[in-house]
Parts: structure tokens; C-alpha cells; sequence
């Protein structure tokens, strides 16, 4: 079989031009005699690497000068531990659950502070996000702490709460770069790279500096204060060297290909031709509300669970992969990250047509 279809939450699909392009570089880049995987990363050339991508992760995004960019390690999950270990001035932070991440790290920061529930959809089973308007947030907070984006129940926040001046910590790992980013509207964002920015093992923290303290708890881990690696610039240690470099190569893309805007455009289109055939189909149904939809991850059902794993089957066979939801939720979710193409979604469109009507209701 050929390439496919890659519908997976991530590790997820990536630019076929950049698989290409690094492939050509495999064995040899630029002339060094070695792949970047055997590379020092004390080097200049390595520096260059990740000093690059640095820069261009500033320009596609326009963060500002006082915002850090830190490539670390640990995914997601560590930075559950690592926002509230240090950015905890009075002990207390407000969590908006949204799903099933959300509530991870809510879980997570209570190890370590006072944590208050300011908004949940749980009751629901996270079939749409809060709505924040109106929401009361402590002054006294450190930090609100949002999941942007909902891989699980496929919903998403399509605007940010007002928090005051209380700084606004959120989780966009599935989201980040999708679209237009207003990074002055945060006070730290945070991002597995396996979605949308490039393969597994690296973990982008964007922060702004003056929440980057220096007087951590001294029993905190080195490699867990952000300051370590604001001061090093992300190189206090190895860092994730090939995942930095791969990553590089994709925001390069996405500036090629247009920016942010296009971005944006091209991932509301693509879900737009998704969301428009389940909303017409006799066979399958939507989970998110509609006011909630995620343009990243579509979650969806027959309402039967034995025709839900005969269409993943017969999905994968043709070329879909990937489309099998989360083995907490069931269903089918694909996933129309930046990589994933308006032509992969057609073909999923015109098996889910040919699907439906060789199972009439």
C-alpha cells in the first residue's frame, strides 16, 4: 500500500514536502557529513537549527519580544505539573473543564495548589464547552488554566474569557497554528508537537517572561523550572534535536504556504465539507454540538457500534486510517489537522457516501 490517509489524533499526518525534504537530508545535511540525528547540538550548526526555528516560530505567530519560546521534553501531560510548579505565587488557580485533558490537569495542579472549578461541561459528557461570558474568575488567582481545544469530544473554543488581569495558561496542543494566534491575549501557552507542528518528543511552551520566576520552591527539579531553559534558551541539556529540526521544517511550510490566515481558511473549508455531510446524513451523526465543533477533530457515530467498527474497518482498507476514536469514547474521529489535505477529506466524504448507502437506515 501506498501512502494514506492519516485521520490519527496524533502522532499525526505531516507535509508530504517535508517528509521529502528531510528525507533528502537524511544521511547528509547540508554538506555536514551527518544526519542531524548524530549531530552536537553544542554545535553551530545544530545552534542554527533550533535558533531558526526559534525566529520562525516569532515571525509566523508574531510573539512578542517579552514571551519566551522554549523547546522542552515530557509532552503535554509534564506541563500539567510544570504551570502550576511555577507560575504558583498565592496557591491558587481556576481550571475550566472542557473534556477529559482539562480535567487532567486540574487534577494534576492539585498537588500543588488550590484549584476551584470555574466552569465544566462534564454533565453533559463534554458534548460542547462552557460558555465562559459572564464567568467570575478569582482576582486572586494565579492563573486560568483552559484547554482550547478537545481531542476526545470534538469541541472547541472559538474565542478567549475575559480574565482580568489574572494570566490566561492554555493547552493548544491540537489547535496551535491552525489559525490566527493573539499570543498577548496569554500569559503561557503550551503544546504537544504531535498534531500540528511536528513529530512526537517535542513540547513548545510560548510564556511570557515575567511569569518565568526565579524563586521556584528549592526543592523544584532543575529541568522543571522554566527559568532553566529561558536562561539556556532551551539547551541547558540535549534537547529533542531531530523533533526541533522536523518541527522547524513545518512552520517553514505553513509560512510558505500563506501564514496563519490561510491556515485558518483552508482548515475551515475542509471541516466545513465534513460537518456539511453529517449534517445531511441518515447514517451518521455528529457528537459535538454545534456551536462547540472542532475544525481539528470531528467525532462521530452511526448510533450502532458494531456498523461503527465494520466502517473503520472498511475505512482502513481503503486507504482511511486513523478514524477510530478514542478508546474512552468510541465512535469515529478524524482528524484535519493543517497536514491533512481538502482532497483526503473528500476521499473520507465519498467513502462515508458509499458506506451510507450500502447501509441503508
Amino acid at each position: 500500500m501506498g501512502r494514506v490517509y492519516n485521520f490519527a489524533a496524533g502522532p499525526a499526518c505531516m507535509p508530504e514536502e517535508v517528509l521529502r525534504e528531510a528525507a533528502d537530508e537524511m544521511l547528509d545535511y547540508r554538506g555536514s557529513g551527518m544526519s542531524v540525528m548524530e549531530m552536537s547540538h553544542r554545535g553551530k550548526t545544530y545552534e542554527d537549527i533550533i535558533y531558526g526555528a526559534e525566529a520562525d516560530i516569532r515571525a509566523l505567530a508574531g510573539v512578542p519580544d517579552d514571551y519566551a519560546v522554549l523547546f522542552l521534553q515530557g509532552g503535554a501531560t509534564t506541563q500539567f505539573a510544570m504551570v502550576p510548579m511555577n507560575l504558583a505565587k498565592k496557591g491558587k488557580a481556576d481550571y475550566v473543564l472542557s473534556g477529559s485533558w482539562a480535567e487532567k490537569a486540574a487534577e494534576e495542579a492539585r498537588k500543588y495548589l488550590d484549584v476551584r472549578v470555574a466552569a465544566s461541561t462534564k454533565d453533559s459528557n463534554y458534548s460542547r464547552v462552557p460558555d465562559l461570558a459572564g464567568v467570575p474568575f478569582r482576582e486572586d488567582a494565579d492563573y486560568v488554566h483552559i484547554c482550547q481545544n478537545n481531542t476526545l469530544f470534538g469541541t472547541q473554543s472559538h474565542s478567549l474569557p475575559d480574565t482580568g488581569g489574572v494570566p490566561l495558561a492554555a493547552d493548544l496542543s491540537s489547535c496551535i497554528f491552525s489559525g490566527p494566534l493573539d499570543v498577548s491575549r496569554y500569559g503561557l501557552i503550551y503544546a504537544g508537537a504531535q498534531k500540528n507542528i511536528g513529530p512526537a518528543g517535542l513540547t513548545l511552551v510560548i510564556v511570557k517572561k515575567d511569569l518565568v520566576r526565579e524563586d521556584v520552591p528549592g526543592n523544584l527539579p532543575v529541568m522543571l523550572r522554566y527559568a532553566t531553559h529561558l536562561k539556556e534558551r532551551s539547551m541547558y541539556n540535549t534537547p529533542p534535536a531531530y523533533a526541533v529540526y522536523m518541527s522547524g521544517k513545518v512552520i517553514r511550510w505553513i509560512m510558505k504556504s500563506g501564514g496563519l490566515e490561510v491556515m485558518g481558511r483552508r482548515n475551515r473549508e475542509k471541516a466545513a465539507l465534513l460537518y456539511g455531510y453529517l449534517d445531511n446524513s441518515r447514517l451518521f451523526r455528529g457528537t459535538a454540538d454545534k456551536g462547540s465543533r472542532s475544525l481539528m477533530n470531528v467525532t462521530f457515530v452511526t448510533g450502532d457500534e458494531a456498523l461503527d467498527a465494520a466502517f473503520v474497518k472498511g475505512a482502513e482498507a481503503a486507504g482511511l486510517s486513523g478514524l477510530k476514536g478514542h478508546r474512552s469514547v468510541g465512535g469515529m474521529r478524524a482528524s484535519l489537522y493543517n497536514a491533512m489535505t481538502r482532497q483526503g477529506v473528500q476521499a473520507l466524504v465519498d467513502y462515508m457516501r458509499e458506506f451510507e448507502e450500502a447501509h441503508p437506515c
